[in-house]
């Protein structure tokens, strides 16, 4: 597998080959299809892979914070960062979930589905979390997924946007959105009031 991202990021999917990647492992080119199938099981794989480390890594690191608002900011720094580093990979990983629904679907299942359930379980531990109805504490752990993405990765890697910038508006809105959080008048309608991220 660390052969394959390797490769992929250096080469891209379309022009690696199982055989370069065998080559690059020391291992025979058999053992990729009988074990992934080939390439685009190994895709799955590694994206597998590191959705369970990212998973482990977002307990491990975090620390406990007082508030919702420092929470909240905690968690869209480790996801803007985490979409920063994952750049490489990204780009491969949405260029072929376009074209592959099975990997569209491990992406929702095993990243998506998966890392809202953990920030959902962090965000528990505050009291004005815990009183949200479900679908508006679901909508606030994607909300904390898709700032990450959208400052992390899109716009300074897809629109060429400066990371910093990017990065201190992704923190200027949780700390907007985790202040209101505290008050006793949040709900969905909330979501509504903030600038717009475009």
């Amino acid at each position: 597998m660390g052969a394959a991202s390797k490769l992929f990021a250096s080469k891209g999917f379309e022009a690696t080959t199982t055989r370069e990647i065998a080559a690059e492992a020391s291992c025979a080119e058999g053992l990729i299809h009988r074990y992934f199938t080939g390439k685009q099981g190994l895709l799955l794989a590694i994206l597998r892979h590191r959705a369970s480390r990212q998973a482990i890594e977002l307990v491990e690191s975090a620390w406990p914070t007082p508030t919702v608002e420092e929470e909240l900011l905690q968690l869209v720094e480790w996801e803007v960062e985490r979409a920063w580093e994952d750049r490489e990979f990204l780009k491969i990983v949405l260029r072929q979930a376009m074209v592959n629904t099975a990997l569209a679907e491990v992406i929702n299942k095993t990243v998506l589905i998966e890392r809202s359930k953990g920030i959902t379980e962090r965000l528990k531990r505050f009291k004005d979390c815990r009183d949200l109805p479900k679908a508006e504490l679901e909508a606030l752990a994607n909300f904390v997924i898709t700032t990450g993405f959208m400052f992390g990765f899109m716009r300074p890697v897809v629109l060429r946007q400066d990371r910093d910038q990017t990065a201190k508006m992704a923190c200027t809105i949780a700390r907007m959105l985790g202040r209101s959080l505290s008050s006793s008048s949040f709900t969905l309608d909330t979501f509504a009031s903030l600038p717009s991220l475009t």
